[in-house]
């Protein structure tokens, strides 16, 4: 896997599995917040503390491997356009924090893209492990392997009463955030979402948009995930958000059984014509590919349509944000260029299917 792998492709390859409760939920992450013993958190420290952060991690893990992981590769925010960090915060694989740190900011990311771990964004190390689907409890027992492989190399900043010590104070103690990527479509279209955030919020959870904190539910596609790092164990924390996500997996079937009863032919043609738009555009903003996406996605999983595959619409999630669309024009383009080559490329890859 090369550099260009991960700018260029956008759908990772570990996404080509399809995970449990996959109708309803896209992907498992587990981030561990980390630092080491002795040095100047990034957001106090000086350039020079933190370059050493920097040439450490490329001794000890540029190139290495670990398990299932393969392949570590180091890539330095310094060699990036701005474009292909956009790229790269697109595929989830940094955050926009990191993509702002242009002298000491890195990320390691293994060759199928399932592990990516940011250098000196808010900690000296922010490790991130993904799975398909609803496989929380997975996710965390590989993170904890990869955790014990740094932590075998180097020393954290560790407190025996507070735990592990952090840049921010709510991650304070495990270190530990957990989240799941959720479709829902029929939660949405019943306006039930209103009234879910606030019931999740009051559980020490949060929901937020695809990309995170201040970010938008594009495609009707939500993160939830804990917010409390500390009193907890990681096992608690983890329990705790699958008890809240499998309520509102079972939530989202029964409003999705409820709009099919009650709207059916009315979904079906809401459902064809999405297909519609993204099959015949030629000019199509990012809000509404997402939108129609997310309309194609629900019914394939819920049998209407039969002939695209998931893995496409995963792909043009990705593909059809606007640092990709550059990214695979090879050139900059304005916002009505996007619009329009955006629109020639999801009808491309539809075609692909027939």
């Amino acid at each position: 896997m090369t550099l260009q792998n991960f700018i260029n492709d956008a759908l990772s390859p570990w996404l080509n599995t399809e995970g449990i409760d996959n109708d309803i939920v896209l992907s498992s992450r587990i981030r561990l917040a980390r630092n080491f013993e002795q040095v100047p958190f990034p957001t106090s420290g000086d350039t020079a503390a933190m370059e050493k952060v920097l040439q450490f991690i490329d001794q000890e893990f540029n190139q290495q491997t670990f398990q299932d992981f393969k392949q570590f590769q180091l890539v330095k925010m310094s060699d990036l356009k701005p474009i292909e960090k956009r790229g790269l915060v697109e595929k989830h694989l940094i955050s926009p924090n990191l993509a702002e740190n242009e002298q000491t900011g890195a990320v390691l990311i293994s060759k199928n893209e399932q592990a990516s771990v940011m250098v000196n964004e808010e900690d000296h190390l922010r490790i991130q492990l993904y799975f398909p689907g609803f496989e929380l409890t997975k996710a965390l027992e590989k993170a904890e392997q990869l955790d014990d492989w740094f932590e075998n190399r180097t020393r954290y900043a560790f407190d025996e009463k507070r735990g592990y010590l952090t840049s921010c104070p709510t991650n304070v103690g495990t270190g530990l955030r957990a989240s799941v990527m959720m479709h829902l479509p029929a939660l949405s279209m019943t306006n039930q979402m209103n009234n879910l955030i606030p019931e999740i919020n009051k559980l020490g959870l949060v929901v937020r948009g695809i990309y995170g904190e201040g970010s938008e539910a594009l495609g009707q596609l939500y993160q939830v995930s804990n917010q409390m790092t500390l009193g907890k164990s990681e096992e608690d924390i983890v329990e705790d958000l699958k008890s809240v996500v499998k309520q509102v997996i079972e939530s989202e079937r029964r409003a999705r059984e409820w709009i099919m009863e009650q709207l059916g032919i009315q979904l079906e043609d809401r459902i064809f014509r999405s297909y519609g738009i993204l099959a015949n555009s030629r000019v199509i903003q990012s809000k509404e590919a997402a939108k129609c996406l997310s309309d194609v996605r629900l019914g394939i999983d819920m049998g209407m349509i039969k002939n695209v595959p998931k893995t496409i619409l995963n792909e043009l999630m990705v593909l059809t944000q606007p640092a990709f669309l550059q990214q695979y024009a090879k050139k900059q383009l304005a916002p009505n260029e996007r619009d329009v080559f955006r629109a020639n490329l999801i009808r491309e890859r539809l075609q692909l299917e027939h």
